[in-house]
């Protein structure tokens, strides 16, 4: 992605709040000093258009058939792509249904369709391998994932060594650089972060 876009992207992701500092916990169960809160995006039209161009251009070298957003967050940013460039979905449910077709995977494929997984972030990669199972347990083929941001604990790599490619739009190092950059926060901020990220890894 053309470092233009990546700027100004990473800050209207800052400006709708959905770039955070302070104190969190992460799903890991580990604090961390930064908080992405992608579900925001939903209520930015505009916004979610931004972020499936900037899937776009990351998918442009790829070969898929379908695609299939991470329950929840992602889901959005699929759809828009999906529409905006007639790409057929599928949807992974978080449980299998216990009536009607009892379907984990919904929507039309068929055995050796290549699915190309979209995330929000990838911290550990837990939630891309689930999804990634769930269709290949079906008869799909997963040979990449892009993810918005890498927060670059170790996720990509675990999920290399299971033959899924990861493409990130960005990375939390990248995060830091723009707003820094651009004056959002100060240097005791960046430092926190790089030392959270130098200790963190997976």
């Amino acid at each position: 992605m053309e470092n233009r876009k990546w700027r100004d992207l990473t800050l209207r992701l800052f400006d709708v709040g959905a770039i955070r500092f302070g104190s969190f916990k992460l799903k890991s169960g580990i604090q961390s000093p930064i908080y992405l809160d992608l579900r925001l995006t939903i209520s930015y039209p505009d916004l979610l258009m931004d972020i499936a161009e900037a899937i776009s251009i990351s998918a442009h070298e790829l070969a898929f058939d379908l695609l299939c957003g991470v329950p929840y967050t992602a889901l959005p940013f699929a759809t828009v792509f999906s529409i905006q460039h007639s790409i057929p979905m599928v949807l992974r449910r978080k449980e299998k249904k216990e009536y009607g077709t009892s379907k984990l995977i919904e929507g039309v494929y068929r055995p050796n369709q290549r699915c190309l997984i979209i995330e929000d972030v990838i911290t550990s990669g837990a939630s891309i391998l689930e999804t990634a199972d769930s269709l290949q347990n079906v008869g799909l083929i997963v040979q990449d994932a892009i993810v918005l941001v890498d927060r670059q604990q170790g996720g990509a790599r675990l999920l290399r060594e299971k033959n899924i490619a990861v493409h990130s739009i960005g990375t939390l190092s990248q995060i830091m650089e723009v707003l820094a950059e651009e004056n959002r926060i100060q240097s005791d901020c960046v430092a926190d972060v790089q030392t959270f990220l130098l200790e963190n890894q997976l």
